[in-house]
């Protein structure tokens, strides 16, 4: 059971000095399952008067910052101490009533799930697309279903870097056959969803140690990244993950800092400035993970 140490480093620069308005932070992993908070620390310089810690709808942990110095440079340096139990997903793990597709959620679950389960646009492209992994009677075994449109995902649609705002419409991510983490989790999303699978949007860390080079954003350092990927409710083991960026269908990579209806839900950082866009130079943001053994003291 590996002790991870995860630094997560934001930097903007600016030409001039400017002020700053309220910046929301979503950067402190979740405490559930099989990952568990051992301790953290938030720098934030210049030092703001006020940080306010919250938990939003879905049980994430939300901080907001709020300034009354002028600077150069607003930097945020997020540090934790994870203890991360790495979980497998087996056929056997699958409630016998769900094992094969399609089946119906019990009762109770289909009322917590429900804003998991909405439909999505272009639901008939999506549709043809996800036919490639149900038989002629559209039925299939449902573990192999969730590993193959993974595995899928992976093999046909290139991973791209693409570090500015929003998010792909999923029949874009199809057309183009490339998309970034965060594109093609929300195409496996819509898929799932169109089929009545309930599912959700991840948004967290990866370790790299296991992840091929081509994987690898430009910017990584020493071995992290920011990544998004796919939680469905499976009866039986709950919420599993699969991370269709890396063809991975296991969590031994993946560190889960926000669950989401909707991606727009999980960004790790906004806030608002004040100057002329001219003043803005750069936005810089660098991940570190770093693996250690339980009886390791290492400072951070």
């Amino acid at each position: 059971m590996p002790i991870l140490d995860i630094k997560h480093v934001t930097t903007y620069r600016y030409s001039r000095q400017v002020s700053f308005g309220q910046h929301r932070m979503m950067l402190l992993p979740r405490d559930d399952g099989n990952q568990k908070v051992l301790a953290y620390e938030l720098q934030i310089t210049p030092e703001p008067i006020r940080i306010d810690w919250s938990r939003d709808a879905f049980d994430n942990h939300v901080a907001t910052a709020q300034f009354d110095q002028r600077a150069e440079e607003l930097s945020f340096v997020s540090k934790v101490r994870l203890d991360h139990a790495p979980a497998n997903f087996r056929a056997s793990d699958i409630d016998p009533s769900a094992s094969r597709y399609p089946f119906t959620y019990s009762a109770n679950d289909r009322t917590a799930l429900n804003g998991y389960l909405r439909l999505p646009a272009s639901r008939r492209t999506i549709d043809r697309w996800s036919e490639q992994f149900l038989a002629n009677d559209n039925s299939a075994n449902l573990y192999d279903l969730l590993v193959d449109m993974t595995r899928t995902i992976k093999q046909t649609i290139k991973h791209e870097s693409r570090h500015e705002e929003g998010i792909q419409d999923p029949v874009q991510t199809l057309s183009l056959a490339s998309g970034s983490c965060r594109d093609v989790a929300v195409l496996m999303i819509a898929a799932l969803r169109s089929r009545g699978l309930a599912a959700r949007f991840v948004s967290g860390y990866v370790h790299l140690i296991d992840y091929d080079e081509d994987d690898k954003d430009e910017d990584d350092i020493a071995g992290g990244n920011t990544h998004a990927w796919v939680q469905v409710y499976v009866p039986g083991p709950g919420w599993v993950d699969f991370d269709p960026a890396a063809g991975v269908t296991e969590n031994h990579t993946l560190i889960r800092v926000a669950t989401v209806q909707d991606p727009r839900e999980a960004v790790p950082l906004q806030g608002t400035w004040y100057g002329s866009p001219s003043d803005h130079l750069a936005m810089n943001v660098a991940v570190r993970v770093r693996a250690q053994e339980v009886s390791s003291n290492r400072d951070w």
